[in-house]
């Protein structure tokens, strides 16, 4: 294959995320709520029957559907799904900036009013039970930050004969930040904090 071949074939590809077909791919809904007049954010109670992280707090989402024309129809759909409400009731949905997790997620977020709060109805098998926390207070709450450090070890059978200094090479280890908020008696931690607190940031902007 001549050169001109293979730079004309790459000049049609639009860049993305490598290996991205491998990736979990989801899309969450951070619910901006009226409450007597005060924004508010509704986050959800996974519930106990659930085999994935039983009791931890999120937002509304989860896996993308080849049946979703897009991720923001994944996030609106889950919405719709966990709090029992029809989609007239969620408006002004709008995208932030996704997240590419290092245990091979990708997550996209979106921001959007959810009116009649009166009419939700958890589905139970995925909702213990859901709670709102004033925007104000997350404002002026700076998040506990907590290092979590990774550790590398091969397999077995791994060709340590094949690279630059063997048995001793340098891995670069590498660590990530675990946020935690606490609310009354809530923790919000994870990945809904790490989301929370860059849409935090972004409307402080």
């Amino acid at each position: 294959m001549d050169i001109h071949t293979i730079l004309n074939r790459l000049s049609a590809k639009e860049p993305g995320i490598m290996g991205m077909e491998d990736f979990k791919q989801s899309a969450v809904l951070i619910p901006l709520v009226d409450v007597n007049g005060e924004t508010h954010i509704l986050f959800e109670v996974r519930s106990m029957k659930l085999r994935s992280q039983p009791g931890d707090i999120c937002f509304p989402g989860g896996r993308i559907d080849s049946t979703d024309p897009t991720p923001m129809d994944c996030a609106i759909r889950e919405t719709m799904e966990e709090l029992g409400v029809n989609k007239d009731t969620i408006v002004d949905v709008t995208p932030i900036d996704y997240v590419v997790s290092d245990m091979g997620r990708i997550i996209y977020p979106y921001v959007g009013k959810l009116q009649h709060t009166s009419e939700i109805t958890p589905n139970e098998t995925e909702v213990g039970e859901y709670f709102t926390v004033p925007l104000s207070y997350l404002l002026n709450t700076t998040p506990e930050s907590y290092k979590v450090n990774f550790k590398v070890i091969p397999e077995e059978n791994f060709p340590f004969d094949l690279i630059v200094g063997g048995e001793d090479y340098n891995w670069k280890i590498r660590h990530i930040n675990e946020l935690f908020y606490r609310y009354e008696d809530r923790v919000i931690w994870g990945l809904t904090a790490k989301i929370l607190t860059h849409f935090l940031k972004l409307i402080k902007c």
